[in-house]
């Protein structure tokens, strides 16, 4: 069986809990589709999140990528469709704040998504899940984490889908933060699908 790589991140900024921590981890050792779901989680860290991956990547050797993010505000679930070659914004949770440097200095500016992102938001609108294409995953680590498996897939020569999805904040965070909400259960079932049209 193929083996998917799932990533999550822990919580950060001033969101106390991270919706994709639970996915990632629920979803760990299910079938779904033609893969395995191997879930891990990756820390808040521009020095160390890239390189957590990239580890990730050579040890499980997976057939297909998945990242997954926090999108605190938004309102429905985002396949992004690019990454740019771009560090920045607030603090991470080890108190380094870049200033616009590039994540990889020989890096393209950016790298389009591998996942099939217009049939993952079609296949949600018609379960009842709203779903668009975001432009942009920011430059802050769900954009540095998405270039940097996209520059891996391409330095190597790899034909596996790879590509990062933000989602809204769960209920119970919307509990500690007035945003808006899906409950975890949606949110995950609402990946098991994107992870169907892979």
């Amino acid at each position: 069986m193929k083996k998917l790589l799932l990533t999550g991140f822990e919580p950060f900024l001033e969101f106390p809990i991270n919706p994709t921590t639970e996915i990632a981890t629920t979803l760990h050792g299910e079938k779904i589709g033609e893969y395995e779901v191997i879930g891990e989680i990756l820390s808040v860290d521009f020095l160390q999140s890239g390189n957590q991956l990239l580890n990730l990547l050579e040890k499980h050797k997976p057939d297909a990528v998945v990242s997954l993010g926090l999108a605190g505000g938004r309102n429905c679930i985002t396949p992004e469709r690019i990454a740019i070659n771009c560090n920045d914004g607030p603090v991470d949770n080890r108190g380094h704040k870049p200033n616009g440097e590039k994540i990889i200095e020989s890096g393209p500016d950016a790298y389009f998504s591998k996942l099939p992102i217009y049939e993952i938001v079609k296949k949600l609108e018609e379960a009842g899940y709203p779903a668009k294409i975001s432009n942009t995953a920011g430059t802050y680590l769900c954009n540095n984490v998405m270039y940097h498996a996209l520059h891996y897939i391409e330095e190597k020569g790899l034909n596996i889908q790879s590509g990062f999805i933000h989602i809204p904040a769960s209920h119970t965070l919307a509990v500690k933060k007035n945003m808006p909400s899906w409950s975890q259960q949606d949110l995950t079932d609402a990946i098991k699908l994107a992870i169907n049209c892979l």
